[in-house]
């Protein structure tokens, strides 16, 4: 409860009103211990100071006539003790009366000092309540509402701008969401459509020479579904990080994946070319394969009879896939990235993809601490570099080769 009633307004305004009473009181009492030597040292003893009477040129000894007057040094020293009485009394009277004013100013100045305190918190805290408004009507409908705080480029207008780019990165992932499920329910709705077909129509009269066209088409539309739900998972994956990580050889693995491949690439007529000088990194060995089986991949089958691959792996570039193949026009290379994408071939397309290649590699780059970059090449296909942070022989030990 307490912390409820402690409010950040009352905060600022006591520490604005202690900060000012404390600031006034000092000057104050400064102030009345200046006036109060003063007095004591030009009025009190000003007035209280002995008067020497001399005649002639010996000094006083005695009750002396002259002129008409008579001088008693028992008299006159009697004067001086009445005159420094009434200045002592007239000293304190002063610094009395200056105090009372003093602690009166105080208590009056502490008011005022409250009160404007609350009301210059007030004004300090008024873009917060805009913020604290602006962020309870949010939902994910009116995410493109923004702040727009306007005044100096101060902290307040620096977190209003700062929360306005998060809603701007809110409402491209929000839209970047419902985007991504319209196109994996699209990418579903496929192949059980297919099977459903194939149940009906291929089953309803089933015969010997209907049966295996039936099931050819069932399996293709289940290999289907199984490699985008693969692919879906391994995005997930991908996204949420690493749970761990050990030293890999990037070049052997990358040597594995392209053995793997070779009989793919024969397939096409697609000639590869392999470049690999010993990289160690830290990584997830499987995302980290999978990340280059989908890049070699790729390339082999985007390409032309004819062609070729080239793959190369350095501490200076980290991985390197270059390929032949249809152009790529460059405003439209940040959409291989993104799941669903296809350039060259409808988005429900075949089997053998469903254009989650591109944006699993991202994931998995971006889940390793690693930059990808992707460029046209001139006379067609595409060139992708992974720098993936290189290990130094120190942190990770490469043993000797066989």
């Amino acid at each position: 409860m307490r912390s409820r009633l402690w409010t950040v307004r009352m905060r600022l305004t006591a520490l604005y009103a202690a900060l000012f009473i404390v600031t006034v009181t000092g000057l104050l009492v400064v102030v009345n211990m200046l006036l109060k030597r003063v007095l004591v040292d030009k009025v009190v003893v000003g007035l209280s100071k002995p008067v020497k009477h001399t005649v002639g040129p010996f000094p006083d000894t005695g009750p002396v006539s002259g002129a008409g007057k008579s001088y008693d040094p028992k008299l006159e020293l009697l004067k001086q003790r009445e005159a420094q009485a009434k200045a002592q009394d007239v000293g304190q009277s002063v610094l009395g009366y200056q105090w009372t004013v003093t602690w009166i100013a105080v208590v009056v100045l502490a008011v005022i000092a409250v009160a404007a305190g609350w009301w210059l918190a007030g004004r300090v805290l008024r873009p917060l309540q805009v913020i604290t408004a602006t962020a309870r009507r949010l939902s994910l409908s009116n995410l493109d509402e923004r702040i727009g705080l306007a005044g100096p480029l101060d902290e307040l207008k620096e977190l209003a701008d700062t929360f306005d780019a998060m809603l701007e990165r809110l409402e491209r992932a929000a839209a970047g969401q419902r985007q991504f499920v319209a196109n994996a329910s699209h990418e579903l709705r496929t192949p059980l459509a297919i099977q459903r077909a194939a149940i009906e129509i291929g089953l309803e009269h089933p015969s010997l020479d209907r049966i295996p066209e039936t099931r050819e088409q069932l399996l293709q539309a289940n290999l289907r579904t199984e490699k985008l739900i693969d692919g879906l998972l391994m995005l997930a994956q991908g996204e949420r990080g690493l749970d761990h990580r050990e030293p890999v050889e990037l070049d052997r693995v990358v040597a594995e994946i392209t053995d793997h491949h070779r009989d793919l690439a024969d397939a096409g007529g697609v000639a590869l070319e392999v470049d690999l000088a010993p990289v160690t990194v830290s990584a997830d060995p499987v995302l980290l394969a999978r990340l280059v089986g989908n890049l070699v991949h790729n390339a082999i089958k985007h390409n032309h009879r004819g062609g070729r691959v080239l793959i190369r792996t350095s501490p200076v570039v980290g991985l390197l896939v270059r390929n032949t193949g249809p152009d790529v026009p460059a405003d439209r290379v940040p959409e291989l990235f993104e799941p669903f994408r296809r350039l060259h071939q409808p988005r429900t397309g075949t089997s053998e993809g469903v254009g989650l290649g591109l944006s699993i590699v991202a994931a998995i780059a971006d889940a390793h601490d690693a930059k990808v970059s992707a460029a046209p090449n001139i006379g067609g296909g595409l060139t992708i570099n992974v720098r993936v942070p290189a290990l130094t022989p120190a942190q990770g030990h490469r043993p000797a080769a066989d």
